[in-house]
């Protein structure tokens, strides 16, 4: 079975499940969504697929099996935003009213992880895992976590990323711990996907398109299932090499 797995770890990170309008929420650990545009950023993958482009299709991107391992929880900080006020170029700046008339201004709250470190693994296809680790050693695009303006704070491959192992689970485990601290947790918390026919809890994060229009329909995002389980910190190494 193959597996590549990535360090997600940097000041801020945004992952969002369920964000509507003003409101943009994240969830406590990467979405899968958040992970496959990251895959296809650095791939130069563009949001409006194209037939026979030489680039893995988002549906076989999307049929990864993915897990989550939380190192570092992170701290739910919010971001009060402004867009628009005011005048640009002698011209009104801000977000058009919908009679397209005018522009005002339009204010949200924007949740984001602070301090969080997170080991993704991706299980699939041994040939489609190498392409991608190729790309994430070259990112063709710059790659975020989550949010435009959040770059990864340390390498997103980890040595020895892509792996053969008996399971995701175990890949997961086998991996020392990214951000150990002095004041040990009682456990850390690991995310792993269902595999077909599993019960497990909703998770509408499975990425269908990327294309802007697609997406203001409500259509963008199929579901999965995922299941909880929790590690013994003091089962795993102290540290991993940078």
């Amino acid at each position: 079975m193959s597996v590549l797995l990535l360090r997600l770890s940097g000041p801020m990170q945004s992952w969002g499940l369920s964000s509507r309008f003003t409101e943009r929420d994240t969830a406590r650990e990467p979405t899968k969504s958040g992970v496959i545009g990251l895959l296809c950023a650095a791939l130069g993958k563009p949001r409006e697929e194209e037939q026979d482009d030489g680039q893995p299709t988002l549906a076989e991107l999307a049929s990864l099996r993915m897990g989550v391992r939380v190192d570092r929880e992170g701290v739910v900080r919010r971001d009060f935003h402004t867009a628009g006020g005011g005048k640009w170029l002698g011209t009104d700046y801000g977000v058009p009213t919908a009679d397209a008339r005018s522009r005002r201004t339009v204010t949200s709250n924007r949740y984001y992880l602070a301090d969080a470190v997170f080991l993704v693994g991706l299980e699939g296809d041994a040939e489609l895992l190498r392409r991608l680790e190729k790309a994430l050693w070259s990112p063709v695009w710059p790659i975020f976590l989550g949010r435009k303006g959040f770059p990864p704070g340390e390498p997103v491959l980890l040595p020895g990323g892509f792996r053969q192992t008996s399971s995701l689970a175990d890949a997961l485990r086998a991996v020392p711990w990214l951000r150990p601290q002095k004041q040990a947790p009682p456990y850390l918390r690991l995310v792993i996907e269902c595999a077909s026919g599993e019960e497990g809890e909703t998770r509408q994060d499975v990425p269908r398109s990327f294309d802007l229009q697609r997406r203001a329909l409500g259509d963008a995002f199929g579901i999965r299932r995922v299941r909880e389980d929790r590690i013994d910190p003091k089962t795993l190494s102290e540290s991993v090499e940078a």
